[in-house]
C-alpha cells in the first residue's frame, strides 16, 4: 500500500467520480482506476459501489476513508517537520568543544550568531576530552566538535581552526624561562604539569617525548588549564601549552616563557564530524551546515576525511 494509492482513493471519495479526480489529480483515468483497484485487491474487498453516473463508498470503504485521511495528514505532518529542518525554522544543533577555546575561538559569541539567526534550531552544548567528544560525534549525539587532533579517525571529516607551536611556561624566576631553543633532552629532569591520560594537549606531548627518546617526569595531573596554570606559577613543575594561550596568561599569572628547539610539537584545533563511510561525502544536517559556514577560515576550507580502511 503506497501514499499514492491513499491520495487516489481519498480524491475519488471525495469527487465520487473517478473523471473528476483524475482531473483534480492530473493524471489519466485508466491509471487512476488501475491504482484503486489495486488498493481493492490488496485488502481484499471493495472500496466503491460504481455505477455510470457516480461512484459511492461502501461501508468498508467509509471506513477506510477516516484512516486514510489520518494517514494522509501525518505524512503531511511529517514531510512539514522534515522541511521545516531543512529551512532552519526548527531541528538541533549539538555541539562539543574541548576547555580553553577562547585564545583562538570565541565559541560563545559562534553561537549567539547562529541564534541569532536561527532562533528556532534548539542548541546543545557540552564539554569533555577529545575522545570523549568524538565518541558523541560518531553515535550522532553531537553534530560537530572542537577538539585537538594528531590524526583523523576512520568516518570522520575535519577542518583546521588552528595550529599552534607548544611553548615552555615556567615559573618566572626558574632558570629556562626566556630561552629560545630548548631542547627536550634538558626537559628529562624537570616535574611537568599536565593533563590527564587522552586530555588536551596531553597525546601530543606524550608522542613527542616517545620519538625524542625522551622520559620526563609528570609530577601533577589536572583536568583544567586555570589548575595547570596555576601549579606552574608557583613554581611546582613545568608545562608545554599552545603559544597563544601561553602569551594571554603569561602576564596576568607573572609566568616565564621558553621556546622549544626545533622540530616544532604543532598542535591543531579542528572542528570534527561525520562522514560518508564510503564516499567521503559529508551528510550534514542543515543546523550542521550553516554553523559551519560561519567559522573563520583557516587558510582550508576543504576537510579532510580518512579513509576506513587505513
Amino acid at each position: 500500500m503506497e501514499i499514492r494509492q491513499l491520495q487516489h482513493f481519498v480524491a475519488v471519495a471525495s469527487e465520487e467520480h473517478f473523471t473528476r479526480a483524475a482531473q483534480r489529480l492530473n493524471i489519466v483515468q485508466s491509471a487512476l482506476s488501475a491504482s484503486v483497484r489495486a488498493l481493492e485487491e490488496e485488502l481484499g474487498i471493495k472500496l466503491f459501489i460504481r455505477s455510470t453516473r457516480q461512484v459511492r463508498l461502501t461501508a468498508a470503504g467509509r471506513l477506510f476513508l477516516e484512516k486514510a485521511e489520518a494517514v494522509l495528514d501525518a505524512a503531511g505532518e511529517a514531510r512539514g517537520a522534515i522541511e521545516a529542518i531543512k529551512g532552519l525554522r526548527r531541528g538541533r544543533l549539538g555541539v562539543g568543544t574541548v576547555q580553553s577555546l577562547p585564545a583562538f575561538l570565541d565559541l560563545p559569541q559562534l553561537l549567539a550568531r547562529f541564534r541569532s539567526l536561527h532562533p528556532q534550531v534548539a542548541i546543545k552544548l557540552c564539554q569533555g576530552s577529545a575522545d570523549h567528544l568524538l565518541e558523541k560525534v560518531r553515535g550522532g549525539r553531537l553534530d560537530l566538535a572542537f577538539l585537538p587532533m594528531c590524526e583523523t579517525p576512520p568516518n570522520i571529516a575535519t577542518r583546521l581552526i588552528a595550529c599552534e607551536a607548544l611553548v615552555l611556561v615556567c615559573a618566572h624566576e626558574h632558570p629556562l624561562a626566556g630561552h629560545t631553543a630548548v631542547p627536550l633532552g634538558d626537559l628529562a629532569g624537570e616535574p611537568f604539569v599536565d593533563f590527564v591520560a587522552d586530555w588536551g594537549t596531553r597525546k601530543l606531548i606524550d608522542n613527542a617525548f616517545f620519538e625524542a627518546g625522551v622520559e620526563r617526569h609528570t609530577a601533577f595531573e589536572v583536568s583544567d588549564l586555570d589548575t595547570l596554570l596555576g601549579l606552574v606559577a608557583n613554581g611546582l613543575g613545568v608545562a608545554l601549552i599552545p603559544e597563544a594561550i601561553a602569551l594571554a596568561r603569561s602576564s596576568q599569572l607573572g609566568l616565564g616563557l621558553a621556546r622549544l628547539a626545533g622540530p616544532e610539537i604543532c598542535w591543531e584545533l579542528v572542528v570534527a564530524y561525520l562522514a560518508e563511510e564510503r564516499s567521503g561525502e559529508l551528510p550534514l544536517e542543515a543546523a550542521c551546515r550553516e554553523f559551519l559556514s560561519l567559522l573563520p577560515d583557516a587558510g582550508d576550507d576543504d576537510p579532510v576525511v580518512a579513509d576506513a580502511a587505513e
